[in-house]
């Protein structure tokens, strides 16, 4: 009975959409610690562990809001460039006087606006998101580079040591706070988006707008939520990214579009909408994390790096479509 029992409980996780992928994709991350391990012991030191975890954090955060617009069909090409005015809103504040925790509130305040800003250019002005967001990335961008009279900052000081030691240099309970936050913004979202009538109206979204619209969903609402979400991930990768530093540098954020999307579609979220597991982005900015950990072991240059990471982003797309639509045709 016990042995029945488990089997039936092995059958209905697998049995969740896009669940298989995910599975897949941890076989892949399991082999691929191994071989960096065989290659280079110190990649499973302690050091490099805590280490390559504080690394993966950032990447899955940004990962996370991401994942929640590709579900509804969209995309957010605007987080590098919110990461950015991020980054520079916060430590210009701080500079200037400005109490840290202030900052932080005054600083996530101006990134949701352009989560909503998204929104709404997205679904009620239809415009496509491709065209949306890259409008919004290049004015938060625009912003980043104006807020400090296109100069970056100066350190923002001792008394923002709090600050720094919550969002990248403190530890709890042996691990790097960047981690804890990591964790904790994951388990919100993901209660959010498994556990919510708001979460299943992002799915049904990104499965069938029209059937969607039928059904009573608020596809306007639903649609500037992800994109909150996701500008509100940006913006705290942003915090991280200032914390890290001490000071804010206009190029912050630079390709993290790039990074938030490798980690979304690796882990089995969708282009096409409608499917993916927030456990999935885990594992996919994982993936991420010990691909650019490992090849820098390995002595390879950034260039080959992100070469790697590119590939596997468009062989993950690429399946994705296979999967969801069928291969390809050949014309005769």
């Amino acid at each position: 009975m016990e042995k029945k029992k488990k089997q039936n409980i092995v059958k209905e996780i697998l049995a969740v959409r896009g669940m298989g992928q995910v599975v897949t994709v941890t076989v892949g991350l399991v082999v691929l610690s191994i071989v960096f391990g065989i290659l280079n012991p110190t990649f499973f030191s302690g050091r490099n562990v805590g280490n390559l975890l504080r690394q993966i954090a950032p990447i899955l955060i940004i990962g996370i809001g991401q994942s929640y617009v590709l579900i509804t069909g969209n995309i957010d090409l605007s987080i590098g460039s919110v990461v950015g005015m991020s980054c520079m809103i916060s430590a210009t504040l701080m500079t200037k006087g400005v109490n840290p925790w202030i900052a932080v509130l005054i600083t996530i305040a101006v990134c949701i606006g352009v989560g909503i800003v998204n929104g709404l250019l997205v679904a009620q002005c239809k415009l496509p998101p491709f065209i949306a967001t890259l409008g919004t990335m290049t004015v938060a961008r625009g912003i980043a580079q104006i807020v400090n009279n296109n100069y970056n900052t100066d350190a923002i000081g001792d008394g923002a040591q709090t600050f720094r030691d919550l969002f990248y240099y403190g530890k709890t309970i042996g691990l790097y706070n960047t981690v804890w936050l990591a964790v904790i913004l994951f388990f919100v979202f993901n209660f959010l988006l498994s556990k919510t009538r708001t979460g299943r109206h992002t799915y049904a979204v990104g499965s069938n707008l029209e059937a969607a619209k039928l059904s009573g969903v608020n596809v306007v609402a639903t649609t500037v939520k992800t994109y909150i979400v996701s500008a509100f991930c940006a913006c705290v990768v942003g915090l991280i990214t200032c914390a890290t530093a001490g000071m804010g540098t206009m190029d912050a954020g630079n390709m993290y579009e790039m990074y938030a999307v490798a980690a979304s579609v690796i882990g089995g979220v969708s282009t096409l909408g409608g499917q993916g597991l927030l456990v999935g982005t885990v594992i996919g900015a994982s993936i991420w994390g010990v691909l650019q950990n490992g090849l820098q072991f390995a002595g390879a240059p950034v260039a080959i790096r992100n070469i790697v990471i590119g590939i596997i982003v468009v062989v993950s797309v690429l399946l994705d479509v296979i999967i969801r639509t069928g291969a390809p045709k050949k014309k005769v």
